[in-house]
C-alpha cells in the first residue's frame, strides 16, 4: 500500500496532467473558433463584394401603380452600351411565349404576350415585339441584337429600340434587357403544322436610355 505522502504526490501529478490536457484542448478550441470565424467573415466579405460588383441601381418606383424591381446581374455579352442609364425595371406578372408548328415541330420565333409591373406602373408586352405603357400609352418596338443562353429556359437578351410612339415613360428608351428568364421554351416532339402552343414564362425587363 502507498503511504499518505506517496498517495498525495500521485494525486498532484494526475491533476497537473489533467490541467495540461485541458489547457491544450481549450487552446485548440480557441484556434478552431478563430479560424472558423475568419472563414465566415471572409465568406461574408466575398459575398458582399461579389454582390456589390453586380449591382446596378434600379430607378425609383413612381406612382401608386408602381413597384420597385431590382436589376439582376447582366452577362457581359448582353450589356447595353457604356453610359446607358436604367429608366425602368419591370417583372412579368403573367406571360406566355407562343410557338407555331412548322414542318412537324414547334420552331422559329415565339410571340410574347405578357403583363409587366414595375417602376413606371404597368406595361403590356406583345407581338412586335412591342411594349406599351398602360399609364400613358407610350409605345416602343425593338429587335434582338445579342443573347446569353440559360439552361432550361429562354435566353437573356439585349434589344435595340427601333420605333417610338406617343409621349411618356417609354419615350426615351433606347435599349431593353430581358433578364432572369424562366420557362418559355418551345415544346419538343411532333406536332401538326399550323398548331400553336402558349408556354408560360417569367423575366425581368430593364429599359435603358442612351448616354446623355
Amino acid at each position: 500500500m502507498l503511504s499518505v505522502q506517496e498517495e498525495s504526490g500521485r494525486r498532484c501529478a494526475c491533476l497537473k496532467r489533467r490541467n495540461r490536457m485541458l489547457s491544450t484542448f481549450h487552446s485548440r478550441v480557441r484556434a478552431v473558433a478563430v479560424v472558423g470565424m475568419a472563414g465566415v467573415v471572409a465568406a461574408i466579405g466575398a459575398v458582399t463584394q461579389h454582390a456589390s460588383a453586380a449591382e446596378v441601381a434600379a430607378p425609383a418606383a413612381v406612382g401608386a401603380d408602381a413597384r420597385r424591381v431590382d436589376i439582376p446581374r447582366i452577362a457581359s455579352t448582353i450589356k447595353p452600351p457604356a453610359g446607358s442609364r436604367p429608366v425602368g425595371a419591370y417583372v412579368v406578372t403573367r406571360g406566355t411565349q407562343t410557338y407555331t408548328c412548322a414542318g412537324g415541330v414547334f420552331t422559329g420565333a415565339s410571340v410574347p404576350e405578357a403583363q409587366l409591373i414595375g417602376t413606371g406602373g404597368r406595361v403590356h408586352h406583345f407581338k412586335g415585339p412591342s411594349w406599351q405603357s398602360e399609364r400613358d400609352g407610350s409605345l416602343i418596338t425593338a429587335r434582338k441584337t445579342a443573347e446569353s443562353p440559360r439552361a432550361g429556359t429562354i435566353p437573356e437578351l439585349l434589344l435595340n429600340v427601333d420605333t417610338h410612339a406617343g409621349t411618356g415613360i417609354l419615350s426615351n428608351v433606347a435599349y431593353i434587357s430581358r433578364l432572369l428568364t424562366s420557362g418559355g421554351v418551345a415544346p419538343v416532339g411532333a406536332c401538326t403544322d399550323g398548331a400553336t402552343v402558349a408556354v408560360p414564362y417569367g423575366a425581368v425587363y430593364v429599359f435603358w436610355a442612351s448616354k446623355r
